[in-house]
């Protein structure tokens, strides 16, 4: 990946330049029997369009807080970077009360009804899809995400020194989670090609890392699983086979 790279959103413009192609995030749900496999090319359209709505329709600016009140899956993983891409503060399983925005699953609708700014909720259906009855007071992310724009400008650049995201506790600027993401991916020993399974939560800052950060900044791939408890020894050594995975944590 190209050492220049500050913030999330240049890792993953990097990748987007260097292998459009190649497979980014795949996700299981273990509980469902979801799987769901986003090439670099497809996550980052999906970025785009939920950075437009942010942007866009939500009128979300730098520096705005948004409460990530999602569990470790694919659309989690694409709201982190599109807020990345705008500048807004991700603060994952921030107090929906004290943020500008909140962003919620279906599981904590009644608790994000404290945020007195824009609400937007997900089903985490399937495929990506919408309630069968949309919630009161939020906006049904599967519904209004399509029509958005397939690519992304900001309307003010992102400060890499500007805070980024809040997990644990712990704030983190922009610069300070790409180069930590890339310690990280050293430690582990992630290069181009590596794919990492995990079945970490996305609630902490090593979740975060082993889901997503450090194999976005090493070239690397993520297979993210959800409820991977209800697997076997043998299921997990079936999977492990069958998505070529090179690391597990």
């Amino acid at each position: 990946m190209n050492a220049t790279d500050r913030t999330p959103a240049d890792l993953l413009r990097s990748a987007l330049a260097a292998d459009p192609g190649r497979p980014l995030v795949t996700f299981y749900d273990d509980a469902t029997g979801e799987r769901v496999e986003l090439s670099v090319a497809t996550f980052a359209n999906w970025v785009a369009k939920t950075a437009n709505l942010l942007q866009g329709d939500l009128g979300a600016e730098p520096g705005d807080r948004l409460a990530l009140m999602l569990p470790a899956h694919w659309q989690s993983a694409v709201w982190l970077l599109a807020c990345a891409s705008v500048g807004v503060v991700a603060e994952v399983g921030g107090d929906p009360a004290g943020a500008d925005l909140v962003v919620s699953g279906p599981d904590t609708l009644e608790e994000a009804l404290a945020c007195s700014g824009e609400r937007v909720a997900l089903a985490l259906r399937p495929l990506g899809g919408r309630f069968p009855q949309p919630p009161a007071g939020f906006m049904d992310y599967a519904v209004e995400v399509p029509g958005q724009g397939d690519r992304f400008a900001p309307f003010a650049p992102v400060d890499a020194e500007g805070p980024g995201l809040v997990v644990g506790g712990e704030e983190l600027s922009y610069a300070e989670l790409t180069g930590r993401a890339r310690q990280d991916a050293e430690k582990l020993g992630l290069g181009e090609g590596s794919r990492v399974l995990t079945g970490l939560g996305y609630d902490t800052w090593e979740g975060l890392s082993a889901g997503l950060f450090a194999a976005l900044a090493s070239g690397g791939s993520v297979v993210l699983c959800r409820n991977l408890d209800q697997v076997s020894e043998q299921g997990r050594a079936q999977r492990i086979e069958s998505e070529r995975v090179t690391h597990t944590v």
